[in-house]
C-alpha cells in the first residue's frame, strides 16, 4: 500500500512517526510521511519519502503572549497546513493516510475528497472522558461528569480553531460547505479508528471510550542502533558516575542563559554530574563535571543517566520511562502538566516543578531525591518492563493491513 503518515507541530510532534513509518515500510508498503521542512533529515533517514508542509512547527507552540494571540496564531498555522496537505497528497499515489492529532481535523476531508480511508494515529489522549480532564487543561482532575463536559468543551475549541481552514480546504477541494463539528461527528459516529501511541501502563484505555479508540503503546523515533554515540560523549559518560540529563526540548526559546545557570548551580548543589542538551532553549555550559549536547537520540542517552530532567512532553517523558530512569517533570504548557502528574502519580518521578517556579534551589532538592530514593528507580524500572513488552508499531500496521486492498488511482 502507498502510506501518506501527515503529521506537524515540534519535534516531538513528528520524530514518532519516522519509527511508525519505518516499521511500515520494513512490512513492504511504500511510506511517505508529509510534515515541515526542518525534519526532513529525520524522515530521510528513516528510508521514507519527504514530502513538505509549509507550516511553521512553532507558529503556535510559543507560549507567550494571551489567549487570544495564541488562538490566532493556531488558527494561522491550521490554515496553511491545510494548504500544505493537499499538496503533500498530489506529491504522489496515496492508498491510505494515517492522521495526527494536528492534521486529522484537516485529513478527514482530504480522504472524503481522494476516497481513501484514514487511521487516526495519536501520541494524545483527546477524546473526552470522566477518567480525567483534557490533557491540554492541566493535571486537575474535575471530577467525572466536569472531566468529560470540560472534554466536549475542548473539541468544541479545537474545531474553533480549524474552522476558517475547513472552510477553505472543502472550497479548494470541491466539498459541499460542512462545519468542523459536523465532521467531526459524522466520524464519531462511524466510529472512526484511533490508535494512540503511548503505554496503557501510563494511561490505561479509559472505560468510558467508545469502540474503536485503543491504546496500543508508543512508537518510537527512528534511529540507526549502530550508530553509536559520538566519541566526545562516549569519553564523558565513562570518566565519572552516571551523569543527569537536563533539557526542554522545543522550549523555552531565548531562556537559554537563565536555564543553564540554574542548571548549573543546581547540579553543583547535588553533587552530580550533568548532561546539557541545547534544544530551542539553547542551554549551554562547560566544564570537566558538564557536557554540552546537539540532537542526540534518547534511546542511546537517556539508559546512561542517573536521572532525566525534561519539559514533560509526550515522547520525552515515555523515552525517559523506556530507560528506567527517574525524571524530574519541569512541565512549560499545553499536555506537558498532564504527562508530569501522570509519571509523578506512577511513582516515577518527582513532583513536578511548573516551568514559571524553577529555580536551582528547587530543582537541586529534586535532584537528590531522584538519584537516591531507590523507590523512584524501581519504579521507573517496572513501567519500562511494561512498555518494553509492547508492540505499538505492529498494531499500527496490522491496522493498516485490514483496511482492504488499495484503492489504485485515488488522487484529487
Amino acid at each position: 500500500m502507498r502510506v501518506l503518515i501527515t503529521a506537524a507541530g515540534s519535534y516531538g510532534d513528528v520524530a514518532p512517526y519516522t519509527g511508525l513509518g519505518a516499521r511500515l515500510r520494513q512490512a513492504g508498503h511504500d511510506v511517505a510521511l508529509a510534515t515541515q521542512e526542518t525534519f526532513a533529515p529525520l524522515v530521510r533517514a528513516a528510508g521514507l519519502t519527504f514530502r513538505p508542509l509549509p507550516a511553521d512547527p512553532h507558529a503556535s507552540g510559543g507560549g507567550s503572549g494571551g489567549k487570544r494571540e495564541l488562538l490566532r496564531a493556531a488558527a494561522s498555522f491550521v490554515r496553511e497546513l491545510g494548504s500544505g496537505l493537499v499538496e503533500a497528497a498530489q506529491g504522489g499515489g496515496v492508498d491510505v493516510l494515517l492522521l495526527s492529532t494536528t492534521t486529522a481535523p484537516l485529513g478527514w476531508h482530504l480522504a472524503e475528497a481522494m476516497g481513501v480511508p484514514t487511521l487516526g494515529v495519536y501520541l494524545q489522549p483527546t477524546h473526552p472522558t470522566r477518567e480525567f480532564a483534557p490533557v491540554v487543561s492541566g493535571a486537575r482532575s474535575l471530577g467525572g461528569p466536569g472531566n468529560r463536559a470540560m472534554g466536549r468543551f475542548s473539541l468544541r475549541m479545537t474545531d474553533r480553531v480549524y474552522a476558517d481552514a475547513v472552510r477553505d480546504l472543502r472550497s479548494r477541494l470541491g466539498l459541499p460547505a460542512a462545519a468542523p463539528g459536523a465532521v467531526r461527528r459524522r466520524r464519531e459516529e462511524a466510529k472512526w479508528p484511533v490508535l494512540h501511541g503511548f503505554s496503557p501502563a501510563v494511561v490505561p484505555r479509559p472505560g468510558d471510550w467508545r469502540d474503536g479508540l485503543d491504546v496500543v503503546g508508543n512508537w518510537w523515533p527512528h534511529h540507526d542502533p549502530g550508530r553509536p554515540l559520538p566519541a566526545a560523549h562516549e569519553d564523558f559518560l565513562r570518566a565519572g558516575p552516571p551523569p543527569v540529563f537536563i533539557g526542554f526540548g522545543s522550549m523555552a526559546a531565548g531562556e537559554g542563559e537563565r536555564l543553564s545557570e540554574i542548571a548549573v548551580a543546581a547540579l553543583r548543589k547535588a553533587g552530580l554530574r550533568g548532561v546539557l542538551q541545547e534544544g530551542r532553549a539553547g542551554l549551554m555550559a562547560h566544564g570537566d563535571d558538564i557536557l554540552t549536547v546537539d540532537e542526540v537520540p534518547h534511546a542511546l542517552l537517556f539508559p546512561r543517566m542517573a536521572a532525566v530532567v525534561h519539559h514533560a512532553g509526550a515522547g520525552t517523558t515515555a523515552a525517559a520511562l523506556r530507560a528506567g530512569v527517574p525524571a524530574i517533570p519541569v512541565p512549560v504548557m499545553a499536555d506537558q502538566p498532564f504527562w508530569a502528574a501522570r509519571v509523578a502519580a506512577l511513582g516515577a518521578a518527582t513532583t513536578p516543578i511548573p516551568f514559571k517556579h524553577l529555580t536551582a534551589e528547587r530543582l537541586a532538592e529534586q535532584l537528590g531525591q531522584a538519584v537516591r530514593e531507590d523507590s523512584l528507580k524501581a519504579a521507573a524500572g517496572g513501567i519500562a518492563r511494561r512498555m518494553g513488552a509492547e508492540d505499538g508499531a505492529g498494531h499500527v500496521l496490522k491496522a493498516v493491513e485490514g483496511l482492504g486492498a488499495p484503492r489504485r488511482g485515488a488522487g484529487l
